[in-house]
Order: structure tokens, then C-alpha cells, then sequence
């Protein structure tokens, strides 16, 4: 019905919370002050990021020594990779641009359930607390990170539902379109990251596998692209059963 006020806690005003998430993270880099307001989250995103190659390595059996995030929001993380075969060292290095993917996907599903959305601020509360103290390695990481976990557990012990839920959702959609934030070096054989050349990950991808970086970017895109759109699909379809 044309004018009709989404009714609170039902899929449109799911789809609405969604949407404004997507419209913010956009748009802050465009207003004053935007890019300081953002800038904790891009040092989120980054941790997602690294953590993805870190804990893939130890998912394939290798040692994860450290994550540095460097000043400019980028970092990398470090492994021991004595004795990986090609196809591990690819796996490492799709384990970082996919870990956003993977995480905002997480974060979207949790925000479909009430139950779901204090714990899962909980949860990831706990892995940034947990890694800060056993891999970072930093002074933005040791300062950043705790910072961002201090935050996430004021608003899960004293925000209302409806704050809990949005910032799941915010950085869910966060996570999920730092994606486009990469797009460049995604397409690029490699990258300046502290003043050191080296390969990007799809560079890594393309020297393991052989096919070219371009072939593995846009594997990485249309992977990461599925996840977001699986889990959108999901929650508001969870929302429209309630109703």
C-alpha cells in the first residue's frame, strides 16, 4: 500500500535497516569528518582480512606468527610456510580477501534472530580480544582493536535490541563491501604495503595456480558477491516468516 509504515521488526524495516547500513557506509567517506569516523572500521576490516590468511594457514596445518596493521589501514599477516605446496600458499592467500566476505556474511545471518544478536557481538568481541593478545603485533592493532572490542561490549550489554541488531547489520555490510574498497589491488599482480613491494594476493594465487591475477579476482569477487547475497536472502526471508 503506497505510504504504508513498515511495521517494527518486519522484513521491510529488515530490508530498511540493511539499506541505511549500505547507504552509510557509502556515503561517510564523502562528509566531514567522514574517513575518521569510518577509520576504526577499516581497521576491522583489515583484521578480518589478515586473520583470514592467518587462520587459513593454521587450517592447513602451518604456524600463524603475527598480524600487523600499519597506520594507513592496510597490514599483513605473517606465517610459516616451510614445506606448503602450491596449493596451500593459494588457499593462505584467498583466505584474506574472502575473510571479510565470510565474517559480514556471519554478521547479516546473526542480525535475522534475536538470540543471536547480543551473543554474536559477544563472540567477535572475544576473537578480537583473543587475537589482539596472541598475534597482533602493532601499536595500531594493541591500541585499536581493544577499543573496538571495549565498544562492541557497551552496546551488547546496554544498548537496545534495535542498536544491537544495526550494528550487526552495519558491519556486516561493512565487511561485505570492503570488497569494493580492495577492488584495485584485487586486480593488481602486486601492491605497496609499509614501503615494501609484494605480490597481492591474487598475485600469490596467480604464481601458485598459474592462471593470471585477473582469472583469481574475479573468482574472489564472485565468490565473495554469492556469500553476501546467500545471507541477504536468508535473513530478510527469515524476517518475512515471522510476519
Amino acid at each position: 500500500m503506497p505510504g504504508a509504515i513498515a511495521r517494527p521488526g518486519s522484513a521491510q524495516e529488515q530490508a530498511g535497516r540493511l539499506f541505511l547500513a549500505a547507504v552509510l557506509v557509502v556515503a561517510l567517506p564523502s562528509l566531514p569528518l567522514g574517513n575518521y569516523i569510518l577509520y576504526p572500521f577499516t581497521i576491522l576490516t583489515t583484521w578480518f582480512h589478515e586473520m583470514g590468511h592467518g587462520l587459513t594457514a593454521m587450517v592447513l596445518g602451518h604456524d600463524f606468527e603475527r598480524l600487523v596493521i600499519l597506520p594507513t589501514g592496510s597490514g599483513y599477516a605473517e606465517s610459516t610456510m616451510f614445506g606448503s605446496s602450491r596449493l596451500d600458499r593459494a588457499m593462505i592467500a584467498a583466505g584474506g580477501p574472502l575473510g571479510p566476505s565470510i565474517i559480514g556474511s556471519v554478521l547479516i545471518l546473526a542480525s535475522s534472530r534475536r538470540k543471536y544478536w547480543r551473543p554474536a557481538l559477544y563472540a567477535l568481541t572475544g576473537a578480537l580480544a583473543l587475537s589482539t593478545v596472541i598475534w597482533v603485533r602493532s601499536p595500531v592493532g594493541l591500541i585499536v582493536l581493544p577499543l573496538i572490542a571495549l565498544l562492541l561490549v557497551a552496546i551488547a550489554q546496554r544498548a537496545a535490541a534495535g542498536i544491537v541488531r544495526f550494528s550487526l547489520q552495519f558491519m556486516g555490510v561493512l565487511a561485505a563491501m570492503s570488497m569494493f574498497r580492495d577492488w584495485d589491488y584485487l586486480f593488481s599482480q602486486s601492491a605497496n604495503i609499509g614501503g615494501q613491494v609484494m605480490l597481492s594476493d591474487t598475485g600469490a594465487m596467480a604464481e601458485a595456480l598459474l592462471l593470471p591475477y585477473w582469472f583469481w579476482a574475479g573468482c574472489i569477487i564472485l565468490a565473495s558477491a554469492g556469500m553476501i547475497l546467500a545471507s541477504l536472502k536468508f535473513a530478510l526471508a527469515e524476517q518475512a516468516q515471522r510476519w
